[in-house]
């Protein structure tokens, strides 16, 4: 394959990159798959360790906001998790993906802003789209992709991860700034959790090489970390006459089915601008009706709303975070990032 040749339209709706050889008349033609307007995507299922065996390969687990791009000969779309279109959130990485010289291809991966040391940097990552809410462009974040779902007009959910890679690496050689491959590694899961660990890192994510793209938490991908960090809806702070901004802590609850369960609660990692900026947004969506029947005199309850990506050591043994400190706030279109209390059941 030409990694820059232009593509060749086939028609109004799909476009084929030019071969480098010409094509063989003994090998028969592929026919096209329609180019899906989104696909559901495959999410990492939270382990305690590695797996181990030849059948595994592993990547650095990146903190920021998962995106699927879609080049078509229309033009690109950034696609967040939750299936909202991103794509003037994000225009550095939507223009380098129209020069990538494909004709038709979807990339899953994950948007960041990486520090001075390399690593994903969440909060960041807010800060440069304006905070929750915000209306800004993201000019310095960096899109790492990790699969590729569709390409050329072929539909390749169904291939095996280790087709779909070698197809992604053949067109991403590293002069796009703003997309960049996210490198896997293969071997020992263990050393390469204890160096990711060791370098600050949030931890790594294992897939399995042979097995197709397949959507949800099915166990095909694992993640691991060196640190919790998930996200926790937030339904109401406990007041405080002493703490900045007058907000002791936010109430927090992951997800169970239709219903959320209740994880404790976090009081730190903010500083006075964020306590001030919760304790009001979250007093114009106060309800006398609590997510979670809780009693308290300071409490005050709020509608389930504001997600808030929360760093915490583990778990108690009734359920509560450890150690919690807060992150910063997602967007609401990210809801299907609250944390599953189902996962819980797994480690």
């Amino acid at each position: 394959m030409s990694r820059r040749a232009k593509p060749l339209l086939q028609d109004d709706s799909v476009a084929k990159s030019k071969p480098a050889r010409p094509h063989d008349p003994a090998q028969p033609n592929l026919p096209f798959d329609p180019m899906p307007e989104r696909i559901e995507p495959c999410l990492a299922l939270l382990k305690p360790v590695p797996p181990k065996g030849p059948d595994w390969a592993f990547e650095v687990k990146w903190d920021g906001y998962r995106l699927a791009i879609h080049i078509e000969p229309k033009g690109v779309r950034i696609i967040t998790r939750g299936g909202h279109d991103w794509t003037h959130r994000f225009p550095a990485i939507a223009e380098a993906a129209s020069k990538l010289g494909v004709g038709t291809a979807i990339l899953d991966g994950e948007a960041v802003v990486l520090d001075e040391q390399g690593r994903s940097d969440f909060g960041a990552l807010q800060r440069s789209l304006g905070g929750r809410g915000g209306r800004r462009s993201s000019t310095e974040s960096v899109f790492f992709a990790f699969d590729l779902l569709y390409f050329d007009g072929h539909d390749l959910t169904g291939t095996e991860l280790s087709v779909r890679r070698h197809l992604l690496e053949g067109f991403l050689d590293g002069s796009s700034c703003a997309i960049q491959l996210s490198e896997e590694v293969y071997g020992d899961g263990a050393a390469f959790l204890a160096k990711a660990c060791s370098m600050g890192l949030e931890g790594i994510i294992a897939k399995h090489r042979d097995r197709p793209y397949r959507s949800g938490r099915t166990g095909d991908w694992l993640k691991i970390k060196c640190v919790q960090s998930e996200s926790f809806m937030i339904i109401g702070y406990e007041q405080s006459l002493t703490a900045r901004g007058g907000l002791g802590s936010l109430l927090l609850a992951g997800r169970k089915g239709h219903d959320w369960v209740y994880v404790g609660s976090v009081g730190t990692g903010f500083n006075t601008k964020d306590a001030e900026y919760l304790r009001k947004t979250l007093d114009r969506l106060k309800t006398s009706k609590p997510a979670v029947p809780l009693k308290g005199k300071n409490l005050v309850f709020a509608q389930p709303t504001l997600i808030a990506e929360i760093e915490f050591r583990g778990w108690t043994h009734d359920g509560s975070l450890r150690h919690a400190s807060y992150k910063g706030l997602r967007e609401v279109q990210d809801n299907a990032a609250v944390f599953d209390m189902s996962e819980r059941a797994t480690l």
